[in-house]
């Protein structure tokens, strides 16, 4: 499908693909192209669709403080690795 901007930089996609996939897209710039993908209304309960059962009895907070828990240990992790000092 190929579609064009008008000249307040808008993209207008048919009906049929809207009703498909929804009015709320995120826009990925790439090196090569950018791409539209579609944002779920309930972004949790469209990860939850995604991957099955593979969260089954976590809540949005425990996932967000998990996610949070281990990019927080990434960081020190990468920070530690940046500052240790060298041998000579």
């Amino acid at each position: 499908m190929s579609k064009s901007i008008d000249e307040r930089g808008r993209i207008y996609l048919p009906k049929d693909v809207r009703e498909r996939y929804g009015e709320t897209y995120r826009i990925v710039e790439l090196a090569s192209h950018v791409a539209l993908f579609p944002v779920d209304e309930d972004p949790v309960e469209g990860l939850r669709t995604a991957v099955g059962d593979a969260f089954d009895g976590e809540d949005a907070e425990g996932l967000k403080a998990g996610a949070r828990d281990r990019i927080s240990r990434d960081i020190d992790e990468e920070h530690g690795e940046r500052s240790a000092p060298t041998e000579d």
